[in-house]
């Protein structure tokens, strides 16, 4: 009789004991659940915030693309977490998993080290909006206009039309050729008979010209900056002006239209735009005769 009450006893405290544990699983797990949904709620709010600020559809896609991450990276933590105290409530050691956990982590992590290096890069690229939709960029090589910014990759289409993809773990550096405003710089080479002062002054007016213009004074922002003679070139001297565009995707056709512009208003000046040319100085043959004389212009189709 003694014996069965001892066992009732015994089987009496086991059961408390289980319970015990049973509670506090899910006292953990419904921490864990309520700890995630304020983390999400938190992000949210954060992102709700950042859209305001920001005030625009790009920012608040890349704003939506963080917020998945940080999301993804608090319910991992959160997870590990409670998953650990709930392995030490059934009594299973947490230092061998951990072990083993440890190992497959650097195995797994030297496999795919690239791919951890893109996702790193790309978390980064957006957090600090290097790069957004839209923009033409140069990635050390590579450049177009973007089409698709993820944390794997940057998705870009250049000038041909052909699409390229960029790891983000193999971009150093990141030229935004289209981030606010843009400098559409001229330069064209004049002869060396014509009066630079005129030449500049030319240009100071097809500046002018196209900054009264409808359609094109919309994007030019300033006045035209003269910046003077840049070099002495072998046949021309090279002078140079800068046209300051927003938005900055029209800097290539403000820049195509004012040196058409330019090349009509040098015409009309009769300032000469001289090509590529080779002269040859004679010198005298032994009987004191000049030799005869050909000159060769570079041009295409002269001789």
């Amino acid at each position: 009789m003694n014996a069965l009450l001892d066992y009732f006893n015994h089987l009496d405290a086991d059961l408390k004991e289980a319970i015990t544990h049973a509670i506090r699983i899910v006292v953990i797990l419904v921490l864990a659940g309520v700890l995630e949904a304020v983390a999400a709620r938190l992000i949210r709010v954060f992102r709700a915030y950042m859209a305001r600020r920001k005030g625009d559809g790009e920012a608040a896609r890349r704003i939506a693309t963080l917020e998945r991450v940080f999301r993804y990276i608090a319910a991992v933590v959160i997870a590990l977490v409670a998953g650990t105290l709930v392995l030490g409530e059934l009594g299973i050691s947490v230092a061998p998993v951990l072990a083993t956990a440890g190992v497959a982590g650097i195995a797994i992590g030297f496999g795919a080290q690239s791919l951890i290096k893109d996702y790193f890069n790309g978390f980064f690229l957006l957090l600090e909006d290097q790069i957004r939709q839209g923009d033409v960029v140069d990635l050390g090589g590579q450049a177009g206009l973007v089409e698709e910014v993820t944390l794997r990759y940057v998705r870009m289409r250049n000038f041909d039309g052909h699409v390229i993809f960029v790891p983000n773990g193999e971009i150093k550096v990141v030229k935004n050729l289209t981030r606010e405003y843009a400098q559409a710089v001229i330069e064209v080479g004049v002869a060396y008979r014509e009066d630079l002062d005129e030449a500049l002054a030319v240009m100071r007016e097809v500046g002018q010209a196209m900054r009264a213009d409808p359609v094109w004074g919309a994007r030019i922002a300033d006045d035209t900056e003269i910046i003077g003679v840049e070099k002495w070139g072998d046949s021309a001297v090279n002078i140079r002006c800068r046209v300051k565009v927003i938005p900055p995707i029209e800097q290539w056709n403000v820049k195509r239209e004012f040196l058409k512009r330019l090349k009509k208003a040098y015409d009309e000046r009769n300032i000469e735009i001289p090509f590529p040319h080779l002269t040859v100085y004679p010198g005298q043959l032994k009987d004191g005769t000049a030799p005869p004389i050909h000159v060769m212009s570079l041009e295409r189709g002269a001789a």
